[in-house]
C-alpha cells in the first residue's frame, strides 16, 4: 500500500482518538471540534499530504451525495430533539427566523453579489440560497441539550437549522430559474406553484405522515406483541430513507421531510407523556432493562424515540468529521478569492445580524438573545450541499469559481470564529440566565417581606 495513503489513515486515527480522549476538554475551551477536523482535512489535503485530492467542481456529484446524507441525518436528529408543542409560541420564533429572516438574508447577499462581485442577478440569488440557511450539523454546541429545553435561544437556533435547510430550496431554484437552468414559468408562477407551495407543503406533510404512521406502528407492536425490538439503527435509517425518498418522489423537498418525521416521532413520545421532559428512567436504562423499557405499556414511545436520538447523535457527528475533513482538504490557493475580505464580513457581522433583528422584531426574545441568534449563524454542509446541486445542475464555470470560493471561505470562518466564541459566549448567557431565575424565583419572598413590613411600620 501507498506510503501516502498509510500516512493518511494515521492522520485521520489520530483525529479519531484524540477527540475521544480530549473531546471532553476541547468543549470547555474556545475551541471547537470542527476547527480540529478543518485542521485535519488541510493536512490531508494538496497543501501537505495529498490524500484527498477532491475538486469542488469536477467531483460535484460525489460531494453533493454525500453532504445530502449528512444534513438529512442531521436534520432528521433535529426533528427528534424539539419536544416542545407545536402550539408553543416559541415555534413562531422559528418560523420568522426560516421564512423571513431567511428571505431577507437571501435579498441581500443578492445585493452584494451584484453590485460588489460583478454577478448576474441569477448567480446572485444562488450565492444568497447558498449561504443563507444555517448548519444544523455544526451547530450542536448551541441546540437544545435536551429533548426538554424551552431556552428560547437554543430552541431558536435549533429550529431555525431544521427548518432553513428545507425553505432554501426555493431560493435556489430560482436562482437556476434566472440563469435559464430551470424553468420558473410565465411570471414565476411555476416557481411559486410547485417549487414554493406543493414542495414545502408536500414535503413537510410527507415526513409528519411516515413518522406517525410508522413511529406507531412499531409501538403497538412492541406494546401489543413485545415484538420488533432492538436494531433502533435501522429503524432510524429506515425512517429516514422512506421520508427522503417519498418526498422526492412526489416532487417535494426531503430536506423538510425528514425534519417533520423527527418531529413526529417526538411528538408521540410527548403525546404519551403527561411530563414536560423525557423519563429519567429512560434515559438511565441500561442493557439489562432494555426490552423491558422497550415493550413497556407506557414507557415504549419515550425508549424508541431516546434510542433512534442516540443513534443518530453518533451518525450525525461521523458526517460532521467526514465532511470538514473534505472541507478542509478542498481549501487552496486555487480557490482564494480577495473579494471574500469584504464579503465574508459583510455577511457574518451585518446581513446576518440584519436579518435575524428584522425576522424577530416584535417578538419575545431580549436583546441578549438576540446578540446571539444573530451571531450564532453557522453556515457548512447545508451550503455545501446546495453549491454541489448547483453545480450539477449547469452552472457555468466562471460562476461556478466565484461562489466555490466564497462558500468554502464562508464555511471556514465559520468554523472558526463561531468555534472560538461558542464556550465562552454560552457560557456567559447561562451563568446570566441562571442569575435571573434565581433572582426571580427569590424576588416575591423578599419583596412580600418587604410590604409586610412597611405595613407594620405604618
Amino acid at each position: 500500500m501507498d506510503v501516502t495513503v498509510n500516512l493518511g489513515f494515521i492522520v485521520v486515527g489520530l483525529l479519531l482518538v484524540g477527540m475521544a480522549i480530549i473531546g471532553s476538554v476541547v468543549s470547555r475551551l474556545p475551541l471547537s471540534a470542527g476547527m480540529l477536523y478543518v485542521a485535519g482535512g488541510i493536512l490531508l489535503g494538496p497543501a501537505a499530504i495529498g490524500l484527498i485530492l477532491l475538486d469542488p467542481i469536477d467531483d460535484a456529484a460525489l460531494l453533493e451525495r454525500v453532504a445530502e446524507i449528512a444534513v438529512i441525518v442531521s436534520l432528521f436528529t433535529a426533528g427528534l430533539k424539539l419536544r416542545i408543542p407545536l402550539r408553543d409560541e416559541r415555534w413562531h420564533l422559528s418560523l420568522r427566523l426560516a421564512f423571513m429572516s431567511m428571505g431577507i438574508t437571501v435579498g441581500l447577499v443578492t445585493i452584494a453579489g451584484v453590485v460588489g462581485l460583478g454577478l448576474p442577478i441569477g448567480a446572485a440569488v444562488l450565492l444568497g440560497a447558498v449561504l443563507a440557511p444555517t448548519d444544523p450539523v455544526l451547530a450542536s454546541d448551541v441546540q437544545v441539550r435536551e429533548p426538554g429545553d424551552r431556552d428560547r435561544l437554543r430552541f431558536s437556533l435549533t429550529s431555525e437549522a431544521g427548518l432553513n435547510d428545507g425553505t432554501a430550496f426555493p431560493f435556489v431554484m430560482l436562482g437556476l430559474g434566472l440563469l435559464g437552468l430551470h424553468e420558473l414559468g410565465d411570471w414565476g408562477w411555476r416557481w411559486f406553484a410547485i417549487d414554493v407551495v406543493w414542495s414545502i407543503t408536500i414535503g413537510l406533510a410527507v415526513g409528519a405522515i411516515m413518522g406517525t404512521l410508522i413511529g406507531r406502528l412499531v409501538i403497538y407492536i412492541r406494546q401489543t406483541h413485545k415484538e420488533a425490538v432492538g436494531l433502533d439503527d435501522f429503524l432510524a435509517l429506515g425512517l429516514i430513507a422512506l421520508s427522503y425518498g417519498g418526498a422526492l418522489m412526489l416532487h417535494s423537498y426531503g430536506f423538510l421531510a425528514v425534519f417533520a418525521a423527527g418531529l413526529a416521532v417526538r411528538r408521540i413520545e410527548s403525546g404519551s407523556s403527561e411530563s414536560e421532559e423525557v423519563p429519567p428512567d429512560v434515559r438511565k436504562a441500561g442493557a439489562v432493562e432494555a426490552d423491558d423499557m422497550a415493550t413497556h405499556p407506557e414507557m415504549a414511545p419515550a425508549f424508541m424515540t431516546e434510542a433512534v436520538l442516540a443513534f443518530n447523535e453518533q451518525i450525525d457527528r461521523i458526517g460532521a468529521f467526514g465532511l470538514l475533513l473534505v472541507v478542509g482538504a478542498m481549501l487552496s490557493m486555487r480557490y482564494v478569492s480577495i473579494d471574500a475580505l469584504w464579503f465574508v464580513p459583510l455577511l457574518l457581522l451585518v446581513i446576518r445580524p440584519a436579518s435575524v433583528w428584522a425576522g424577530l422584531m416584535g417578538s419575545r426574545t431580549d436583546r441578549r438573545q438576540r446578540h446571539l441568534i444573530s451571531w450564532f449563524g453557522v453556515r457548512g454542509v447545508g451550503s455545501i450541499y446546495y453549491l454541489m446541486y448547483a453545480i450539477e445542475h449547469g452552472l457555468e464555470r466562471q460562476h461556478a469559481d466565484v461562489l466555490v470560493a466564497l462558500t468554502l471561505t464562508v464555511i471556514a470562518v465559520s468554523v472558526i470564529v463561531h468555534g472560538v466564541s461558542v464556550t465562552p459566549l454560552m457560557n456567559w448567557y447561562e451563568s446570566r440566565t441562571d442569575r435571573e431565575s434565581r433572582w426571580k424565583a427569590e424576588r416575591p419572598s423578599g419583596w412580600n417581606e418587604r410590604r409586610r413590613a412597611r405595613s407594620d411600620r405604618a
